[in-house]
Formats: structure tokens, sequence, C-alpha cells
């Protein structure tokens, strides 16, 4: 068990998992703080928590990218860097 709040950072970003970690506490700012410094995909406060409308996904060995929201669209998605010395007209789109 752990013997502090650093202790048990230390103890759950120790872990080679990371997909869902949650914060018990009263106090939101100290969730806030401590689910920041956790290594873990999705931080619950209070509770396992999950909001299937934005991403979802692990650190570590708990999966890579992410599943839903925006950022489940990013491995489908082709970004391309364009560079002028203007700017093109907006009719022209």
């Amino acid at each position: 068990s752990a013997k502090s709040e650093e202790h048990a950072i230390e103890l759950a970003n120790d872990s080679i998992y990371g997909l869902n970690s949650s914060v018990f506490t009263n106090d939101v700012e100290r969730a806030y703080a401590v689910g920041r410094r956790l290594r873990a995909g999705t931080v619950g406060h209070n509770g396992f928590k999950v909001n299937f409308n934005i991403g979802f996904g692990g650190f570590k060995q708990s999966g890579i990218g992410r599943e839903g929201g925006v950022e489940g669209l990013h491995p489908y998605l082709e970004s391309k860097t364009m560079i002028f010395e203007g700017t093109p007209s907006a009719k022209k789109l």
C-alpha cells in the first residue's frame, strides 16, 4: 500500500499498464494535479470514468493510439504542409 501521495503516484506509474486510473479525493484541484502526473490514458475522479465521445486509449503496454473522438480520426487523415509567398485567393478553393 502507498505510504504517501508521492508514493501512490510512483506505484501507479511503475506499472507496465496505463489504460485507466482513478484518483479518490473530494478535492477536485488535488485530483487534477495528481491525474496530470499519472501515466494513464484516462483518469477518473472518484471512480472508473469513460466517455465514448472523446478519445479512449492507454499508455505503455495498454495500447497504442486512440479510439473515438477527434483523436480516433487522426490515423485516417493525411496532413499536408503548404508554404506560399503570398495568400491564395479563397475563391479558387
